[in-house]
């Protein structure tokens, strides 16, 4: 069984390195498969470099678009790949937490995975959300209100909002049918 997505609207927002590379384009290709309509949107529009781990350099990729530059309404899904530097920066970007914050305004879902939910914590959504993430912000994220647990995918309706989390790029087949099943009609 599939999922189609049909022309759902995708976000995925990264800073312009620092990107762990399967979180930026495993999500944003398979989504792409199942009839989401996709845009990445970065700091800048420039290219966004990808690492491995980390620390291995890999492909730069070109987002569509800056964040500054997104409607708020223009998206349907939030995507939040991790990849340390990423998140870091993403976090002290005023941009990227506004829009975190329309788009709860909205009723629309955000997906993080890693260390996406940094931006999160400093956007100060969290606080009731269950949530997983890559170990290392575990503190962080109870500090700042939500219940963390160590498993592939969790998804949390708590405080009026959808939130979907993961841990890692190992996650991620059910991170993105996680994300898939917000939005789909299942078809043979």
């Amino acid at each position: 069984m599939s999922v189609e997505l049909g022309g759902v609207r995708v976000l995925i927002v990264t800073s312009n390195t620092g990107v762990e590379r399967d979180e930026l384009v495993v999500p944003r290709d398979r989504l792409r498969a199942r009839g989401a309509h996709v845009t990445h949107a970065a700091t800048e529009n420039i290219d966004v470099q990808t690492f491995r781990h980390d620390l291995i350099p890999s492909e730069p990729v070109r987002p569509d678009t800056s964040i500054g530059e997104m409607d708020p309404g223009a998206f349907d899904v939030m995507v939040i790949p991790g990849g340390t530097v990423n998140a870091d920066k993403l976090r002290t970007d005023a941009k990227a937490r506004e829009l975190v914050r329309s788009a709860i305004d909205a009723g629309r879902p955000i997906a993080a995975i890693c260390h996406g939910p940094w931006l999160l914590v400093e956007a100060a959504v969290v606080a009731g959300k269950t949530v997983t993430s890559y170990p290392s912000l575990r503190t962080d994220l109870i500090n700042a209100g939500a219940s963390w647990v160590d498993e592939p995918v969790v998804r949390s309706d708590a405080a009026g909002w959808t939130l979907i989390t993961s841990r890692n790029p190992g996650d991620l087949p059910d991170f993105i049918d996680a994300i898939a099943a917000e939005f789909s009609v299942r078809t043979s």
